[in-house]
């Protein structure tokens, strides 16, 4: 954000003689509201006085930078004034401040001011510059040497445009994971663009934030915006513009096409409405409910990867650092080295849910679905109901905190719609009280409601597993093993683990169950499909997919499932299929090699005590090579 974006030559006053401080603050409010920043001056001066109670904004050396948050904002903004003969401000060296910055944030933008602050003194901590400031003779002079010190101090703000001051066409690019397509999409622009001699801007959305961020100059003279994009992304600012909105594979694989309607004028002008629903017909560039949907879900899967794969690795190494004759019960926690990695690991492992649920959420309803988001997938995560309906709490897994992030969501859609019509002066309450009263509400209610569904399929799966028994040794390791596959540590997932260790109770300590090398297995092999298809299939990925899915190595051999739940949650019609045929397979060769296990968990660290490890070893490459082909068959070309 460049400090010339929020400050216009009308909010700024040179040569003022303000009698002290307040009469300064009543200055600089009445130059925020004459560029039209404030719908409610006296609210934002409220703000303001409660911030300078707490501490001075002066910085010292003449400066002084007040600034507050408040809903009386409507849009950021900075007013600034000259005061040669300098105003008392409280600074911590005594000086009169005679160069005052004012910065009106709105409600919610906890990083906006402190962005300005550190641009701003960065710049005025050069004396040359604070006098250049307090010699300009006009705002336009005023404002140019700011300008000009901003293009000295951030060159990569002002990209070079050819010769031309203003690009025709802007253009951002985001792909779910925000690694490879953004760029590659913003790439292919650009080149397209310098083919054709026009100008182009580009903002990509990647996995480190945003770059090159479209200013307001650039958007308000432009000839239209390309928006490339597989997950949400700000488009408020776009009110009012033509905005051409496309998948990122299409900013890759046309984007000479895309430019050429644009200056053609074929662009429709986007309407933004905050509490709108997503349409369930094309929309502005082809851009359907299907994929819309799409994007919310992949916002949630690019922003828990993280959690997933750190966490995994982080609980492998427990298992590597662990002494397995402590005990296999306790396997990973057994020395103070190994406990530290595995309870780093599985705290990381334990925000996966409620992350992937609140990211969804955010993609639906912006930061308002945020805090419902998370509480709706640590809600399904641990099972919580009425306690009239269950006493007993059962996970509902990563497919209930994808049910959670939609529900709350769409829930929160519904309650900014509902208050869209309240008076101005309660708008303020939204953000911090309305919504998050009320979709919490209305969040817990609904997942207080759906969990004990989840709870009635697992008492029936335990059931069913209980009445196949030990005669139907092979059919009960195929189930067993194939359940294991079907949520990657939801309910069916869980249901099967926990009969598998409620077998080892009655079993002889050294020799274990099968039905608990079964489980193993099952839980086994679908990390390990995922990571051969990559490997042996990398047209069926996308970049960013094939390099997060080699994890899945480590994570299969060590037992840990949850590394398939990116690939299961972006696409499980194909990937679950896949791995529950590989587990089955797996968990009947299993039973007909009667192989046995007495530890509930390790992967290859527990091997040794496993009964029958060539015939397990042949059961584990059986299973994750069928569960490879069968995604191989199942999957697209993605790249």
């Amino acid at each position: 954000m460049r400090i010339t974006d929020l400050l216009q030559e009308q909010g700024i006053l040179l040569g003022a003689a303000p009698a002290d401080k307040a009469a300064a603050v009543e200055l600089l409010i009445s130059l925020q509201s004459v560029q039209g920043n404030l719908s409610n001056p006296a609210q934002f001066r409220e703000a303001l006085l409660e911030r300078e109670s707490q501490s001075p904004t002066a910085i010292g050396s003449g400066i002084a930078v007040p600034h507050a948050r408040s809903a009386s904002v409507l849009r950021p903004g900075l007013s600034a004034m000259t005061v040669p003969g300098g105003v008392d401000w409280g600074a911590p060296d005594g000086s009169p401040s005679c160069l005052i910055f004012l910065i009106a944030a709105p409600e919610g933008e906890d990083g906006l001011h402190l962005e300005l602050l550190a641009r701003l003194m960065r710049l005025l901590m050069r004396e040359e510059f604070r006098a250049q400031l307090m010699a300009a003779a006009t705002p336009a002079a005023f404002r140019a040497a700011i300008d000009q010190a901003e293009r000295t101090e951030f060159p990569e703000d002002f990209p070079s445009h050819a010769g031309h001051d203003i690009p025709r066409v802007l253009a951002v690019t985001a792909c779910p994971t925000g690694i490879a397509h953004t760029y590659m999409a913003a790439e292919a622009l650009e080149q397209a663009a310098r083919s054709m001699g026009c100008p182009i801007q580009v903002e990509t959305n990647g996995a480190a934030g945003a770059a090159r961020v479209l200013t307001p100059e650039e958007i308000a003279t432009c000839a239209g915006i390309i928006v490339a994009a597989d997950r949400e992304i700000d488009m408020a600012r776009f009110d009012g513009r033509p905005v051409l909105r496309v998948p990122v594979s299409a900013g890759i694989s046309r984007p000479a096409e895309l430019i050429q309607e644009v200056l053609d004028g074929k662009a429709p002008v986007y309407h933004h409405k905050e509490t709108s629903v997503p349409p369930s017909r094309p929309i502005q560039g082809g851009e359907s409910l299907c994929h819309t949907i799409y994007k919310q879900l992949m916002n949630g899967v690019s922003h828990m990867l993280p959690f997933v794969i750190a966490g995994g690795i982080f609980i492998a190494i427990s298992f590597l650092l662990d002494d397995p004759a402590l005990g296999y019960s306790t396997f990973g926690t057994n020395t103070q080295l190994a406990a530290w990695f595995n309870t780093v690991g599985n705290t990381a492992f334990h925000f996966m849910l409620p992350v992937l649920s609140a990211y969804i959420a955010v993609a639906i309803a912006d930061r308002p679905g945020l805090m419902t988001g998370f509480v709706g997938g640590a809600l399904a995560a641990s099972g919580y109901t009425f306690p009239f309906l269950s006493s007993e709490p059962v996970s509902a897994g990563f497919l209930g905190a994808l049910v959670a992030g939609f529900a709350a969501g769409y829930l929160m859609r519904l309650l900014q719609r509902l208050l869209s019509g309240l008076p101005t002066p309660l708008e303020g309450l939204k953000p911090v009280l309305l919504y998050p009263l009320a979709g919490l509400l209305l969040t817990g209610l609904f997942m207080c409601a759906v969990n004990p569904f989840v709870g009635i399929i697992n008492t029936a799966l335990d059931g069913t597993l209980d009445t196949m028994g030990e005669g139907s040794r092979i059919a009960l390791g195929i189930a067993v093993a194939a359940m294991m596959a079907v949520d990657m540590g939801g309910p069916v997932n869980k249901a099967a683990y926990v009969f598998a260790t409620s077998t080892l109770a009655a079993a002889m300590p050294a020799v274990g169950t099968s039905i608990m090398a079964c489980a193993m297995v099952g839980g086994m092999v679908p990390p390990l499909a995922i990571a051969l298809c990559c490997t042996f299939f990398p047209s069926r990925f996308y970049p960013a997919e094939r390099r997060s899915g080699l994890v899945n190595y480590i994570m299969g051999l060590c037992f840990i499932t949850e590394g398939v739940i990116p690939f299961a949650a972006s696409d499980p019609a194909r990937v679950i299929p896949a791995c529950v045929t590989g587990s089955a397979l797996a968990g009947g060769l299993v039973a007909f090699f009667n192989c046995t296990l007495p530890a509930p968990h390790g992967g290859i660290f527990v091997f040794p005590v496993i009964r029958n490890v060539p015939g397990y070893l042949v059961a584990l490459a059986a299973g994750s090579l069928a569960g490879m082909l069968v995604l191989a068959l199942l999957r697209k070309k993605r790249a």
